[in-house]
Parts: C-alpha cells; structure tokens; sequence
C-alpha cells in the first residue's frame, strides 16, 4: 500500500456545498457543507475522521486483547477559538464501551494507546491541541 492518500472535492454550485471522497472509483462519496445543512461541516468531518480513526485502533487492540465487543460509541467534542483561524484548541473523546472480557483496564490501554500512539488523524492535528478523553465500560 502507498503511503499517498488523495481526494477530489466538487463545488456543487450552491452555497458552501461540495462533494467528493477519495480518486478511486470505489469510494463513495460524501458531501461537505460549510453551513452545516446538507451534511457536516469541515469541521465536524475532522471530529468524525478523529472518532472513525480511534474507534478502528480501539476495535482492533480489543479483538486482540480477546474482548467481544458488543458496542462501542465515541463522542467527540472539540472547542474552537474566536478569531480566525477558528481552529480546534481542546478536543475530548467520550467512549461507551460493552464487551464479553471488557474491563475498566483494557479499555483504558486501548484508548489510550490509540489517541497517545496509533491513531493517524490525531497525530496530524497541532501539537498544542489539549486532547482528553473519558471511558464508560457497561
């Protein structure tokens, strides 16, 4: 696999609309909006693509720590700035996890070494954004 990733975004001739997703012919596309009506925001987007990213690490360091996960939900909360750039200054990640194996202390290993160490949209954000994060195991 390559290490280049690339997508193609198309005004949709209205508003702050645009659709796209990655050049190849197979992935589905989403549509953006900048006004938050017709689908998320940029911004939103980050928050999902930050969620979507952790929530495969913690599916996957689960699995091999032998847990059956029965749910897992992330929410994300990101706060921004006021002057321009409005940029993501603190992010926190709210995970609800249930699982056959679970426990308080793998879910804690998993999450954390997700956001600390493997998830790829974190690690991408600046360095000085405060990320935190809260567990719920039921």
């Amino acid at each position: 696999m390559t290490n280049e990733r690339a997508i193609r975004l198309d005004w949709m001739g209205r508003g702050l609309r645009f659709s796209g997703g990655g050049t190849l012919p197979e992935t589905p596309a989403i549509v953006l909006d900048g006004d938050g009506e017709a689908g998320p925001s940029p911004m939103l987007t980050l928050l999902l693509a930050a969620a979507g990213c952790s929530g495969a690490d913690v599916v996957l360091m689960l699995q091999k720590m032998r847990v059956t996960l029965r749910s897992l939900r992330i929410e994300v909360q990101g706060t921004r700035r006021e002057p321009n750039p409005r940029r993501y200054t603190e992010i926190t990640f709210r995970f609800a996890l249930a699982g056959d194996g679970l426990d308080d202390a793998k879910a804690d290993r998993a999450v954390r070494l997700s956001l600390e160490k493997y998830c790829s949209v974190v690690h991408s954000l600046r360095p000085d954004i405060a990320i935190r994060h809260e567990i719920t195991v039921g």
